[in-house]
């Protein structure tokens, strides 16, 4: 009976990357590092499991549902009795049989880091992280239930001067990516005032997504929707400025203090975002900052300003996000500990990328210099040539085997080599080589200082 194999699959929502993949994937990584190192950051790294405690609770309901739980080794079913097992209940058996579960994100770990590490801290701390998160969500064009986040915080500083700063990381990092941006800024005080003054506490939600739609489906359909979530039509008046809000963001800042003269909070929210955006005109910023009053951002811990970043030349969604947090911290026993923070979103980043063909040549060259296998003899001749090379800072390879040269030239053009070596007993005897030009096919004899100096 014939053997039959598994065709081999990876789970929906994660990706396998190759080496030209992760040649771009890196070009990204070291480029954002480079721009945080550039403002003081350090980087920390923390677990991919989190225990349970640590991570419920903590991203609204929706989030705790789209958390990978993972299954407690052993015998995981010594504490669930018959009874609860013919329960069926989801959630409470999840709770017995799984203490770990897999980031979510990198915000909510690291305020758990400064609390267990508090004492070895120098307060404010800038930290970054690079590393892989996990949400069960559908999978689908743009989100991914794997990915990596290039998060920045600030904890331990309650100065607007550290928003003002990320802005200019978010600036600096996409002017070096040459993708054109724009930057979205809101304050959660300003739309916890905006809910006090209408007296729709609850309806902040509804009333952003609504906002949201203007462009699309005009004032009179936007008006309805909020009716129909239940807004009365004195708060709907009342809402008709903010709604229609337009011109330059200190315009927009002038109507909106205005609306909320009566809120305390409100008024600090605006405060707040004016000083931001007035820091942001002496900052020589390359990309837009707008204000925009429907951004809302879904995660429970902001409560001053948060950001927003969209790619203008193709569409997708977020790139990048973040805000201020006053409380996260406290959650883990370390309460009064402010932090603002940032997170690019790698994955989307390398598909706006893609889509625009922005990546620089040198980004994604491997091997530079190929020198072709032509027997024993020959290899020992090129072998400290190849080493000189190389400690010349060129990429260089020998190919390991001694093939057809047919082969070999076939594996250069595959993987893109620039240049090809060849020393066969002419160069070895006049102390030289043969250097091949791969795209234009042109062929010179060269010592091999002559070499690097062509192939650099």
């Amino acid at each position: 009976m014939p053997i039959t194999y598994n065709k081999p699959a990876i789970p929906g929502g994660t990706r396998d990357f190759g080496p030209e993949e992760m040649a771009k994937r890196n070009y990204i990584f070291n480029t954002i590092k480079e721009v945080y190192a550039l403002y003081g950051f350090q980087q920390i790294e923390t677990p991919a499991m989190e225990t349970l405690k640590t991570l419920m609770g903590k991203y609204g309901e929706e989030g705790d549902k789209l958390l990978f739980k993972v299954l407690n080794s052993g015998d995981y079913l010594s504490k669930v009795s018959d009874e609860e097992l013919a329960e069926r209940n989801c959630l409470r058996l999840a709770s017995c049989l799984c203490e770990k579960g897999l980031r979510y994100d990198l915000t909510v770990p690291f305020a758990r880091y400064v609390v267990m590490h508090r004492d070895e801290l120098q307060l404010p701390f800038k930290r970054y992280q690079i590393q892989p998160v996990w949400r069960a969500d559908r999978p689908q064009k743009g989100r991914y239930r794997e990915f990596y986040q290039c998060d920045a915080d600030v904890v331990g500083s309650d100065s607007l001067l550290n928003e003002v700063e990320l802005m200019q990381i978010i600036d600096t990092v996409f002017q070096r990516l040459g993708i054109r941006v724009q930057i979205k800024i809101n304050n959660r005080k300003i739309l916890t005032g905006i809910a006090e003054v209408i007296g729709e506490a609850d309806k902040i939600v509804d009333i952003t997504v609504a906002i949201d739609k203007l462009d699309k489906i005009g004032l009179d359909n936007v008006n309805e929707e909020l009716r129909n979530n239940g807004l009365s039509e004195e708060a709907i008046e009342k809402l008709q400025p903010i709604i229609s809000l337009s011109g330059t963001n200190d315009e927009k800042l002038n109507v909106i203090a205005d609306v909320l003269q009566s809120s305390e909070v409100g008024v600090k929210g605006v405060e707040e975002t004016r000083f931001i955006l007035d820091c942001l005109k002496t900052c020589d910023l390359k990309n837009e900052m707008q204000l925009d009053l429907t951004l809302a951002r879904g995660l429970n811990y902001y409560t001053g300003a948060i950001f927003e970043v969209k790619a203008l030349d193709t569409p997708m969604g977020s790139i990048t996000g973040g805000g201020r947090y006053d409380n996260l911290t406290g959650i883990f026993g370390m309460p009064g500990l402010s932090g603002v923070g940032i997170s690019f979103g790698a994955d989307r980043i390398y598909d706006v990328l893609n889509t625009l063909d922005l990546y620089p040549k040198e980004a994604v060259t491997t091997t530079e210099l190929l020198f072709i296998n032509f027997g024993e003899c020959e290899t020992a001749y090129c072998l400290p040539l190849v080493t000189k090379a190389r400690q010349a800072g060129i990429r260089t390879e020998m190919y390991p085997d001694k093939a057809k040269m047919k082969k070999q030239m076939s594996y250069a053009n595959a993987k893109g080599i620039a240049f090809v070596a060849l020393a066969g007993e002419n160069e070895i005897a006049e102390g030289k080589l043969t250097l091949k030009n791969m795209k234009t096919g042109e062929q010179k004899l060269v010592s091999i200082d002559e070499l690097i100096r062509e192939v650099k």
